[in-house]
């Protein structure tokens, strides 16, 4: 008996679905009017053209020569830069052998710049002398008999002993002020010895001892508001370090003994400098055992971000200046972009046609099943465009195309299970539900796999080729979501209604014109085989169909019985219809039995005279 709560249940389905449609316009909508969203997806390079940097390394020390490998590695460090965020698919390559090429869709932001220049080598130093607020360089210099004079080999990053006379001068006349004193810092001093550092945007000032704990160390960098001890918010943008096993125990001596100075000196602060500037020199409050530090300054959230980037992704071998800035045109353009789209149509409406000839009326539930796909991937790929970054090329554009097919799959299943428990009998309703519960584990096996594979793709390629991965994995979660809440719910509903459950020729659920049979199950519930021409009865039971014979319009059905039909049930309607021509008529439990089954095996004889 069909579970009477299934309509209702497939209705509340659909409702939700309704919900999540209208959850994700809002927040498209929402997004293009208080933001930069866009209710297009955006292109990549390839489709709509973009800007063309060319980094050239800054030598340092004279050295002039750079390595292939060095060049191999930077390409390597920009890109994960660039896609960090989504899949944004830059061009990243190298030019004559030293510089680097690296090709944005669209114009990149000041932020975008300064993170492919940036080379992020980043030192844990100790504060000797300064601090936030330090004021730029005095007009007169301190006497030579005034300057520090170092008294003992330092013992530690914190000791005074570090400032010698000369330290102490350049420390004086360096204008923080000044952005050519900015930019030139961004060389950072040897790693074993102080130095004089500027903190941007405070013009402070720092003489700094050698490095404690080198930037190598760090495993992680994210970035989030920070907290105060008792887990509140304090609505500060923070970033959030995380040090293997070597920086920990060392960020902890050094912890330790800052703490020993006492707050409100230099000596307690510990300066963070990336490429030669401090962005940050926080005191030291509590001693830090488990190897996870805090940044905290004036950070916004798109500078912390950016930051957490730098920091994360590592440090570049060279420093880079752009050489050259322009602008590109697409490299394959509108052009392209049509014709993919025409093709996408055209495997549209192929499988629509295929749907309707094959289905009939059942195949615009996999029309309708498409459409849905569709717009929830469109609105997916909108979203993802416009909170990651994420850019559609022709090769995402081909991943969508090779969906279509992949998608009609999982609703060619589906309806083949159903059309399978019609052939074995049931009704309708006892056909959609025995029909899903074997069709979705073969559904999400096949998704499993697809899934699977664009997500390795995803993560050994680089390029468009990730484009490609990319729509294809999504949609294959599309894929899942509308056949678990479009396509099923829709068969439970249609199963109710006449037109599909009363099974109309043009439905795609005739039963007669699949091949059904009538079968009959005894008070064993044993399955009596059943031939084209004729039927079988249990033990003492009148058959439930008639003898009639096989028009010409149902021999296809009823070849398509027979082929159904099991090895042993062949042998037993072999069997009965040996002793039909030995004895005249089947054996029964009466008389009267056994007339009516003698002229009905009479019919089958003359329907199978007529369909030889």
């Amino acid at each position: 008996m069909p579970r009477t709560g299934s309509g209702p249940a497939a209705k509340k389905t659909l409702i939700w679905l309704g919900v999540m449609f209208a959850a994700l316009a809002l927040l498209l909508g929402g997004g293009s009017m208080m933001s930069n969203a866009s209710w297009a997806p955006k292109l990549a390079l390839d489709l709509e053209g973009g800007t063309q940097m060319i980094l050239s390394p800054k030598v340092q020390g004279g050295n002039s020569e750079i390595s292939q490998e060095q060049l191999d590695q930077a390409v390597e460090i920009i890109r994960q830069r660039v896609d960090g965020s989504g899949v944004s698919e830059a061009e990243i390559t190298t030019q004559s052998g030293r510089n680097v090429v690296v090709s944005l869709p669209g114009t990149p932001s000041a932020e975008t710049r300064a993170l492919i220049q940036a080379s992020a080598a980043m030192e844990f130093r100790a504060v000797i002398l300064g601090g936030a607020g330090q004021a730029p360089a005095a007009e007169t210099p301190t006497p030579d008999d005034q300057l520090p004079q170092p008294t003992a080999e330092p013992e530690n990053g914190s000791d005074f002993n570090w400032v010698t006379p000369e330290l102490y001068k350049e420390f004086e006349t360096t204008n923080c002020l000044d952005p050519a004193t900015l930019e030139a810092s961004i060389e950072p001093a040897a790693s074993d010895q102080p130095m004089v550092a500027c903190e941007p945007g405070t013009a402070g000032k720092y003489i700094l001892g050698p490095v404690e704990v080198p930037g190598s160390m760090l495993e992680d960098a994210t970035f989030g508001l920070s907290q105060s001890g008792q887990g509140q918010s304090l609505n500060q943008w923070a970033v959030n370090l995380d040090f293997n096993g070597e920086g920990t125990e060392l960020f902890r001596q050094v912890s330790e003994r800052l703490l020993g100075f006492g707050e409100g000196t230099p000596q307690n602060q510990f300066a963070i400098v990336l490429d030669g500037q401090v962005i940050s020199a926080p005191t030291m409050n509590v001693l830090i055992t488990d190897g996870n530090a805090q940044i905290t300054g004036q950070f916004t959230q798109e500078s912390a971000k950016a930051l957490s980037e730098q920091l994360k992704y590592g440090a570049l071998p060279i420093s880079f200046d752009i050489q050259s800035e322009q602008q590109v045109s697409a490299t394959l353009g509108a052009d392209q972009l049509r014709m993919g789209l025409i093709a996408g149509v055209i495997g549209l409406i192929l499988v629509a046609v295929y749907s309707l000839f094959q289905y009939r009326a059942l195949g615009f539930v996999t029309i309708a099943s498409l459409v849905v796909a569709g717009v929830l991937t469109y609105l997916a790929i909108a979203i993802l465009g416009w909170s990651h970054n994420y850019r559609l090329s022709l090769a995402g554009v081909a991943g969508l195309i090779v969906a279509i097919g992949l998608t009609a799959d999982s609703f060619i299943v589906y309806f083949e299970r159903i059309r399978d428990e019609l052939r074995d009998g049931r009704g309708l309703v006892s056909a959609v539900d025995t029909g899903w519960k074997r069709a979705k584990r073969t559904v999400l096996a096949s998704k499993a796999v697809n899934l699977l594979a664009a997500v390795v793709l995803y993560f050994v390629a680089v390029g468009n080729v990730r484009g490609f991965a990319f729509t294809l994995g999504l949609t294959a979660i599309a894929d899942l979501i509308v056949v678990f809440m479009f396509t099923h719910p829709v068969m439970v509903l249609l199963a109710k209604t006449k037109f599909f459950g009363q099974g109309h020729k043009w439905s795609g659920l005739d039963a007669t014109r699949l091949g059904a049979v009538p079968v009959y199950r005894g008070a064993g519930r044993l399955r009596e085989p059943a031939m084209a021409g004729a039927t079988a009865a249990g033990a003492g039971t009148e058959p439930q169909s008639s003898s009639k014979t096989v028009s010409p319009k149902n021999k296809g059905a009823a070849k398509e019985a027979e082929r159904r039909l099991t090895i042993a049930e062949r042998r037993q309607a072999e069997a009965a219809a040996q002793k039909e021509k030995q004895g005249g008529k089947k054996p029964g439990s009466g008389g009267e039995a056994d007339g009516k089954q003698g002229s009905m095996a009479g019919s089958g004889r003359d329907a199978e005279k007529e369909g030889n």
